[in-house]
């Protein structure tokens, strides 16, 4: 019969993957160190292997992950775990099978849904501030176009120097003005209407 024990006593035997993205890479390869070093401290991990990558440039970003082989006393503590670092993946190498009890599922599955509640409230948080700035670095622009053109008759050049956004953006924004009839354009300069 295969091995099989209660979740909440069981040495469960892992690999996990942690990733590390940033920048420098002097930072992103000291803070993956440091990471394993944290979890190192809880009496309740005990990490028998690690394997580190090289770090990888990803843009202006660089990652670096590491490959660890842990025990983890109970349930429980796996999926604080979880909650707690993060990892990437997760690959449970014994016992072959856990049993969980009611509570410790009930546990788990509400600290999931306080963790989802708490992603989606900043993530709705996050979004209402994306919000409110894209309005108002639109109205600060359209402002700063009007200001311009009060003051002299420009070019689309012109206005992209002067405001500091690039040509192509600017282009559009200066379209929707056209459109809404606040400017007017003659001779490839753009005035007040």
């Amino acid at each position: 019969m295969a091995e099989e024990q209660q979740g909440e006593h069981a040495h469960i035997r892992c690999r996990a993957i942690i990733e590390v993205l940033g920048k420098p890479k002097e930072h992103v390869e000291n803070a993956i160190k440091e990471y394993i070093e944290h979890i190192k401290q809880d009496s309740e991990l005990v990490i028998l292997n690690e394997e580190y990558s090289d770090a990888e440039e990803h843009g202006s970003l660089w990652s670096k992950f590491v490959e660890i082989e842990l025990v983890v006393k109970g349930t429980k503590k796996l999926i604080a775990f979880c909650f707690e670092y993060m990892p990437s993946s997760l690959e449970i190498l014994k016992p072959e099978h856990l049993v969980m009890t009611n509570p410790e599922l009930s546990s788990f599955l509400n600290d999931l849904q306080a963790r989802l509640h708490d992603v989606d409230m900043v993530v709705k948080k996050l979004k209402a501030e994306n919000d409110f700035l894209r309005l108002n670095m639109n109205a600060i622009l359209h402002n700063s176009i009007l200001i311009c053109l009060k003051v002299s008759r420009l070019s689309i050049e012109q206005i992209s120097q002067i405001t500091g956004v690039d040509k192509k953006e600017i282009e559009i924004f200066v379209e929707k003005m056209l459109k809404e009839n606040k400017i007017k354009k003659e001779d490839e300069l753009y005035t007040l209407a």
